[in-house]
């Protein structure tokens, strides 16, 4: 049960540290990861589309959800997540069942993508994200998320892209510039080379979110500096 402050699509976690010092404090950041002050948060993010074979179109977000990730510590301090509604193709196929893990009573009677973008904007206004001295910037694991999925759908609705969701990192970019080799296996081959145990369950958006961070993590104690990868639209 959620009140009035505390909305169901989204939760904000507090470190014992953090807890025990009062909300002022701040717990020291690892000396690793004290060169991320480039960005105050980062922002992970993996959608789940319909899906089939062959493909249908147009593909529509069904899981939508994102970490903040403090810049200097790289934990996660709050998190959104909701499901939507497809609209064009209500139904979802077996395969997408079976890839994703998403049942159609996970969709229905869920927000529309426009009611689930108003409440990203929600959820961002309320974590400090949209004052413009907070420097945050998206994560995704490959380009398609944020360059084709989201901004093909809201153009075929007729919605506006937000600013934030312009620029992003995409991870597998990050990870063969520190590692020298290309995921050719994305998050599988991300987890692998850094010997890294596999977080939940593949193509499930959110566990997916949980593994992207887990690998930034585990880049940033190696000392390695996240740069914006996307070329400004």
């Amino acid at each position: 049960m959620f009140n009035d402050s505390t909305p169901p699509y989204w939760s904000s976690k507090v470190s014992p540290a953090l807890r025990s010092k009062g909300e002022t404090s701040r717990a020291p950041a690892p000396p690793c990861c004290s060169s991320q002050r480039r960005y105050h948060y980062f922002l992970v993010l993996d959608f789940e589309a319909t899906c089939d074979k062959p493909q249908i179109h147009p593909q529509e977000i069904i899981e939508f959800p994102i970490l903040k990730l403090n810049g200097r510590t790289m934990e996660i301090e709050s998190t959104f997540h909701m499901y939507v509604q497809p609209v064009v193709h209500p139904q979802l196929t077996p395969f997408c069942t079976e890839l994703t893990g998403i049942i159609q009573g996970m969709v229905d009677g869920q927000p529309s993508l426009q009611q689930v973008l108003e409440r990203v904007d929600e959820w961002m206004a309320k974590e400090g994200l949209l004052d413009p001295s907070v420097k945050s910037i998206f994560v995704t694991c490959g380009d398609w998320d944020l360059k084709v999925m989201l901004p093909g759908q809201c153009q075929y609705l007729g919605l506006p892209v937000a600013d934030y969701f312009k620029q992003w990192i995409n991870l597998k970019k990050a990870y063969s510039f520190a590692m020298g080799s290309w995921p050719k296996n994305g998050l599988l081959d991300m987890n692998k080379g850094l010997n890294l145990q596999h977080i939940g369950r593949p193509h499930s958006g959110i566990d997916d979110c949980k593994n992207i961070a887990n690998i930034m993590k585990t880049l940033a104690h190696r000392g390695f500096i996240f740069k914006q990868t996307s070329k400004p639209f």
